[in-house]
Formats: C-alpha cells, sequence, structure tokens
C-alpha cells in the first residue's frame, strides 16, 4: 500500500486530520472556515470507530488534495456530508461558498427519501435500500457530466471508507468491498487514476477474499530481501546502460515496482497458475524527459535484452481511452522476465493521477481522458435498478482497440460486434449499417470484433430497424439507440394498426372511416380489446346519428366475436376460419403478433416484421389478434390424492379445463396405502396465487403452494 495512504489510516483525530491536511496543500483561509464549520456541524457525532465523525470528511479531503489542489475540490470534500447528516441545508452551503460547490456537494449527498416518480420499481420485491442506492449513483453521474470533480470527490471518499471498514459487520464489509470493485474501481480507471485504482482494489480484495489476499501477501513478504536485490541488480545494469548511450542520469528516473495484490491475483486466475508460476511479478518504470525518448530507451534495451514480442505495446502512439501513455515491454535478464514501462514525466502525471491533474497540475499536463463514456450513461425513463446495473456493466468492461479505414481509434468493450462499431462512429452509421468489411473481408454485422481490426460499414440509404438484435450488441450507446428506435417503430405500428384495424370493421360502409371520424389513441386498439370494442360502439353512435339509417346500420353491422385457434385469438366482425403463420418472421408463442385479413383467413405476423411493416404502411386490413395467454406465470404445489387408478389422470384433466399448462410431474413419497403425494409444476395467465390456488383446491388438497418466481428469490 502507498506510505501516503497507510499515513491516512493510522490517523483517528482531528488535530492530526488538520495537520495532514496541511502537508497536502495550502489551508487557505476559506478552508479555515469550512474546517471550523464543519466540526461545529458535526459535533456529538461519531463514527463506528469511535471517532469524532468531522475526522473523515478532514482526511477525504486530505486525500483528495493528494490527488488535486483544486480548492473547490478540496472544501467539496469537507461539506460532502454536511446535507446528509446535519441540519443545514444546501441553501446555506450555495449562499456561504457559492454554487459551484453547493453543485458538487449535492452530487454527492445521498437520495433518503425514494418518491414514486423518481423510479419504476423492476418488480414487486424491490428493495428500497437498493433503490435509494441506485438513485443515488444516478444522481452523482448526472451531476459528474457537467462536472467531473463529483467523481473525484467521491472516490476519495469511497478509499478513506475503505480504510476504515474494519469496524462494521463482516456482511457490511463484504458488501461494500463488492461494490467497490465493481463500480468505484472501474470509475477510477475510467478517469485514469491509478494509484486510487490500486488501492481500492487491494483493499476491497482483502475484504472479498482474505485468504488468498493472505496468500499473496505472505510470498511477497517471504520474498522481499531477495526481490530487492534483484530489483537493484537490474536497476544499475539498466542505469550503465543508458548512461553509456548518452543519457545523464540526473534527468531520467528509474525505480522498482511490483504487481499489487489484485493484480497478481488476477493473473492468476486468467492462466490458472500458482503465484510461484507469474513470470513478471518484477516491473522497473523508466521516466524520461520527451516522448521520443520513451521509443530511444525502448530501443536500447531491446538491442540489450532479449524482448518477448507478443508482450509489446504502445500506447504512446494509441493512448487508452482514460488518457494513459506509456510503452510496456517484456524482457529477459538472468533467467528472469521483467516487465519494463517507459514513459515521460508529463505521462507519468497522467498515468498516476488521471483527470485529477487537470487541476493538480496547473501548468504542464494536459487533460488527456476521454470522458465520452460518462456522457453516454445519460438516463433514461427505464428503472433505476436496471440503470444502475447497466452502468456497473458497462464500467467493468474490459477494453479493444478497434481502426477505421482512416486510422482513427476507436475503444470498445470485448465482445463488441461490427453493428456496435457502426454505432460508435455515429449514430447515423448504425441507423443505416447492413454490412461490414473486416480487414477487408466481408462479414455479418453480428460479427465479434478482435482488438487492432478494422471495420469499415456499409450504408443503406434508408433507416434500418432491428430490434431483435438488442440482446445481440455489447455497448450501451448501441443498445439504447436500438432501443430508441424501436420504441418510436412500435408506437408508429401500434398507431396505424389501430386505425387499419377499424378500417376493417366499417370497411363495407367507409373506405376510411379515420378519416370522416377523429379516433384518440389508435395506438391502444391492438393492445386492449375493451378499447377496440369501445371504440367501435362510439363510432357506430356517431355514424348512425350522422346518417340517419339506423335500421340498415343495425342489420349490416355485426358484433365482435371470438375465433379461437390453438394458441392464437382473433376478435372480428368478420367469420374467421382459419389462422396461418408467415414463413418470412416465424413468430413465436409470447412474441408481439399482428394478424391480416385474407378473405376468411388470419395470416398472422411477428409485429416488427418488415413485410408486416409494408402491409401495415398500405393500410390493408386487419384484425385484432393476441396469443391465448397472454402472460405466463409459473407455480409449483405439492398435493395429496388418492393412491387409486385414474385419481391423477381426473385431476391432470380438470387443470387442463381451466387452462393449466402442466410441466412436469413427479410422484412423492406414498405415506398411507391409500394416499399419496404429488408435486406438480404448471404455467397459467394468472397472476394472483391466492385466485389459482383457490381453483385448484375446488378439486383436490394442496399441502403446498407456491409461485417458482417466489422460490427462486428466496
Amino acid at each position: 500500500m502507498d506510505p501516503f495512504i497507510k499515513e491516512i489510516q493510522q490517523i483517528n483525530t482531528v488535530e492530526d486530520a488538520i495537520n495532514k491536511l496541511n502537508t497536502q496543500t495550502e489551508i487557505t483561509p476559506k478552508l479555515i472556515e469550512i474546517i471550523n464549520f464543519i466540526i461545529e456541524a458535526h459535533e456529538g457525532q461519531y463514527r463506528k470507530s469511535g471517532e469524532p465523525y468531522c475526522v473523515h470528511p478532514i482526511l477525504v479531503a486530505c486525500i483528495t488534495a493528494h490527488f488535486s489542489k483544486d480548492e473547490a475540490i478540496i472544501a467539496t470534500a469537507l461539506l460532502h456530508d454536511v446535507v446528509e447528516d446535519t441540519y443545514h441545508s444546501l441553501g446555506y452551503i450555495k449562499e456561504r461558498w457559492g454554487s459551484d460547490i453547493a453543485h458538487m456537494v449535492d452530487g454527492l449527498t445521498k437520495i433518503v427519501e425514494i418518491r414514486e416518480h423518481e423510479f419504476i420499481p423492476s418488480n414487486e420485491t424491490s428493495d428500497s435500500r437498493i433503490i435509494s442506492s441506485a438513485l443515488t449513483f444516478r444522481k452523482m453521474l448526472i451531476a459528474s457530466i457537467d462536472d467531473v470533480r463529483v467523481l473525484i470527490v467521491k472516490l476519495c471518499d469511497r478509499l478513506h471508507n475503505m480504510l476504515t471498514l474494519q469496524v462494521l459487520p463482516t456482511n457490511k464489509q463484504r458488501r461494500i468491498a463488492e461494490e467497490t470493485l465493481v463500480v468505484y474501481v472501474p470509475i477510477a480507471n475510467r478517469l485514469g487514476i491509478s494509484n486510487l485504482k490500486n488501492a481500492l482494489e487491494d483493499l476491497a480484495f482483502f475484504y472479498i477474499y482474505p485468504d488468498e489476499y493472505k496468500k499473496i501477501d505472505n510470498f511477497l513478504k517471504e520474498q522481499q530481501h531477495t526481490m530487492q536485490l534483484t530489483f537493484n541488480n537490474f536497476i544499475s545494469t539498466s542505469k550503465n546502460l543508458l548512461e553509456k548511450n548518452g543519457y545523464d542520469l540526473n534527468k531520467i528516473k528509474i525505480y522498482a515496482r511490483i504487481k499489487h495484490h489484485y493484480s497478481i491475483y488476477l493473473k492468476m486466475q486468467r492462466k490458472g497458475i500458482s503465484i510461484d508460476e507469474v513470470l513478471d511479478l518484477f516491473a522497473i518504470r523508466i521516466l524520461v524527459e520527451e516522448d521520443i525518448d520513451c521509443y530511444k530507451v525502448l530501443g536500447f534495451m531491446h538491442l540489450e535484452f532479449k524482448p518477448l514480442i507478443s508482450r509489446f505495446k504502445d500506447y504512446v502512439a494509441t493512448p487508452k481511452e482514460n488518457g494513459y501513455q506509456t510503452i510496456h515491454t517484456t524482457i529477459f535478464y538472468n533467467s528472469k522476465i521483467y516487465e519494463i514501462q517507459i514513459r515521460s514525466f508529463e505521462m507519468n502525471k497522467i498515468a498516476e493521477f488521471g483527470i485529477a491533474a487537470h487541476w493538480k497540475y496547473k501548468t504542464g499536463a494536459k487533460n488527456t481522458t476521454n470522458l465520452n463514456w460518462l456522457k453516454s450513461l445519460e438516463f433514461s425513463n427505464e428503472n433505476v435498478e436496471e440503470f444502475y446495473q447497466e452502468t456497473k456493466d458497462n464500467l467493468y468492461t474490459e477494453e479493444i482497440i478497434i481502426y477505421s479505414p482512416k486510422g482513427e481509434v476507436f475503444t470498445l468493450p470485448v465482445g463488441s460486434t461490427a453493428y456496435d462499431f457502426a454505432f460508435a462512429v455515429h449514430t447515423n452509421i448504425g441507423k443505416k449499417a447492413i454490412g461490414c468489411y473486416i480487414n477487408k473481408i466481408k462479414k455479418p454485422l453480428l460479427t465479434e470484433l478482435k482488438s487492432t481490426d478494422i471495420v469499415s460499414i456499409e450504408l443503406s440509404d434508408e433507416i434500418i430497424v432491428r430490434c431483435s438484435w438488442i440482446d445481440m450488441v455489447k455497448t450501451s450507446r448501441a443498445k439504447k439507440q436500438i432501443k430508441f428506435f424501436c420504441t418510436h417503430r412500435q408506437k408508429e405500428i401500434d398507431e396505424l394498426s389501430g386505425k387499419n384495424i377499424i378500417n376493417s370493421v366499417f370497411s363495407r360502409y367507409y373506405e376510411d372511416i379515420t378519416k370522416e371520424y377523429q379516433v384518440d389513441s389508435l395506438y391502444k386498439i391492438p393492445q386492449k380489446l375493451d378499447f377496440f370494442k369501445h371504440t367501435k360502439q362510439v363510432l357506430e353512435k356517431n355514424i348512425i346519428n350522422d346518417t340517419g339509417l339506423m335500421t340498415r346500420f343495425k342489420i349490416l353491422t355485426s358484433k365482435i366475436k371470438e375465433f379461437k385457434f390453438d394458441n392464437v385469438l382473433i376478435y372480428s366482425n368478420f367469420s374467421i376460419s382459419s389462422v396461418s403463420f408467415d414463413h418470412c418472421c416465424h413468430p413465436k408463442f409470447g412474441d408481439d403478433i399482428v394478424a391480416f385479413k385474407n378473405g376468411n383467413e388470419a395470416i398472422i405476423h411477428h409485429k416488427m416484421c418488415d413485410k408486416a411493416y409494408s402491409k401495415i404502411k398500405t393500410n390493408q386490413q386487419m384484425l385484432f389478434c393476441r396469443w391465448t395467454k397472454s402472460s405466463v406465470y409459473q407455480y409449483k404445489m405439492v398435493i395429496s390424492i388418492p393412491n387409486t387408478k385414474g385419481e391423477l389422470a381426473k385431476v391432470l384433466t380438470y387443470l387442463a379445463e381451466n387452462e393449466f399448462y402442466i410441466l412436469a410431474v413427479e410422484f412423492g413419497r406414498q405415506k398411507h396405502s391409500y394416499i399419496q403425494y404429488c408435486d406438480i409444476e404448471f404455467e397459467i395467465n394468472k397472476s394472483n396465487i391466492e385466485e389459482v390456488r383457490k381453483i385448484i383446491e375446488r378439486k383436490v388438497k394442496v399441502i403446498e403452494f407456491f409461485s417458482k418466481k417466489d422460490a427462486y428469490t428466496k
């Protein structure tokens, strides 16, 4: 662990915390004022460890100041818990220290009260704590889009919480550590703050896998002396080599490093090896003055030592998305393998401090960190739990580098397809993509890409909607764009289908009834049977009133009737004798479907079928249709029945008559010669568990009964 972070971990008094802050930054009059304020505001509050609560925000400010000297960031770190844990309002913060600091504090304040309009629960069992956490996370990210300093303070806050995690119960330790590893570590990585990332990783690793951590830690401690001698020898050799080739040793820096604990663990897991078999535990970092010197030093090292060509990476010419620039190479020396990192001093600032270097070093450091990933996490009207999960998934993915034919570099998650790449280039490219070439070879759009692939996209003249591809793409951007297009396409299809269904009902009298009579909420007609019937009745009354031909109308107009065919129900005032499924889209049970009238036959298509869309656009006659079971719910029960011939058959017949679909039947133990127990799993389109149970209990005695959904969530 970094010596600075170790020192932070040992501090537990206000005086020591302030003294430590003074070593990291100048404590301006403004900061003194804020420190005095938070000491008073948090008076009487204590952490689980027993220390005064205000020690925490001061130490968070220390960590923040270590990465950034920006006064506003440090002030925010000091104030980040005030609104949440004291009676002082955000308005007070704004009035006293300005809107800049208040905005950041607001982004860091937890959402405690959950309001119905703020989220769509994913299910009936949504946990309020999870919802609150997800809402807070969303709020923080939204605030960070405007000011990424919010994330810097949050990461520093999380680091101090991890440093003091030992006082919490084991279950909380693990939960917080897991969240740190899958959410905050990737954020630190995206921001390019490697020191924070490595510290958070190792702390989380310690609490999640304590045994594995201890094994690695003990090994490193046992080998410490040997490794130090090895490093000293190699560093000395490297210095002599560079000095011989004209380098002033006062103008370069060479130091050793050992992979941090979690990095070693990941390598062991990926390769299925023990720590003794990890070849590149040893690493040296060479810092030079100019970018070109990175390549010169690389040349000298490769000429002197045998390199592993397969382990060479040039992030200087092709920086990572977080701005990271370094040449990585691996060489043999004295029967050992060493990883060598070569970077300039400026590159080193960016590598260690990432985006924080933009504020830490007012001159000399470039803000090269790409924040497109953050901007892409804009909140839509999805439920916040899904947003939280999706964001975590996006943050945690490994990345590949993809090139356009012009040499433009795109960073995509591992597993991305050419279709993901098309959306990464531009939304319009994704919308009109019809094919692709990968390394000049024609491939399908859903082909998975490999790092360094060169991809070009073929375009059509029109937008192509591919709703079924939403689960086949990897990137958040592609998924959201597909969902956006499909939502609009579905709305258009529903409105046009509603119009076509109504026009079909009255086709004997008017070519286009909806032109004569405006119909509200056309999109509801193909979705809700009652609304469809109600709309027909309203139109009938209007036609009768306008034409005065009531008698004739009543004679010629027929009622909406139900026509049942296997799994499909058709509702029409025309006689329907058969149903067929068009071969073009092969809709499966449960898919969204539409029906077209062809004489006395109903032709079924998938709702999003291109052929169906063309038919809908040309106003072909349509029918109201649905599956016999709109939603399916699975249940499991244990029943007792007489141990006589034919009793089970009677029960199954009864269930079938009530539209139960049997999934599995299993006989249990025979407790008595005249009673047997039977496990039955089934599906039915009824969600009310009590209603379903009552239907069954009319026929048999139920011993145990539950929804399979409930069983899986216990």
